[in-house]
């Protein structure tokens, strides 16, 4: 583990990943566990060309790299956006659950739209108290009202989940595994 002494940065692990804080402010410590979450699906897709990211992980499946990305473009769009937000903005993607994918969108174009939209979420989010709360529209549970604590765990969870998926994704494309 390296340590950066500038104030703004935090510890990170040999492979770049910021170390989640482990201890101090509870949303300090949400939003750096879902902060190591990304770094970790970034990690996956680095050095990858388009090819290997649309590579699929076993029949019958159909799930690449490329749909996780995309896939957790759209997630972050729903719950930051959408539900914590309560803006009306649509679908990012031709396939609303973000896993299709177009001939003509590569990997660097994806991950850009997914930082984009993690970004916007971090902006939106900034003033807000984890008990803010926000209405989930569509989906088994519409109506249901969630804080953004809720939201933030349950991100962290999407993501640890997604991130095991990229896990072997990654080892199927070219034998590359851990982190």
């Amino acid at each position: 583990m390296t340590t950066d002494t500038s104030a703004d940065r935090s510890p990170t692990l040999p492979d770049g990943r910021p170390v989640p804080h482990l201890s101090g402010d509870e949303r300090a410590m949400l939003e750096s566990w879902l902060d190591f979450h990304r770094a970790t699906l970034e990690l996956k897709c680095a050095g990858l060309d388009d090819a290997q990211a649309r590579i699929p992980s076993a029949e019958p499946s159909a799930l690449t790299l490329l749909g996780l990305v995309q896939h957790l473009a759209e997630v972050e769009r729903n719950w930051f956006q959408r539900v914590t937000a309560g803006l009306g903005v649509p679908p990012l993607f031709e396939d609303p659950t973000g896993y299709g994918l177009d001939p003509g969108r590569g990997l660097d174009e994806a991950l850009g739209i997914w930082r984009r939209e993690i970004a916007r979420g971090r902006e939106l989010c900034a003033g807000l108290p984890l008990d803010h709360a926000g209405r989930v529209a569509e989906g088994p549970v519409p109506g249901m009202e969630v804080s953004l604590r809720w939201v933030l765990i349950h991100m962290i969870e999407e993501y640890a989940r997604h991130n095991g998926h990229a896990d072997i994704l990654r080892e199927r494309i070219d034998g590359v595994t851990g982190a």
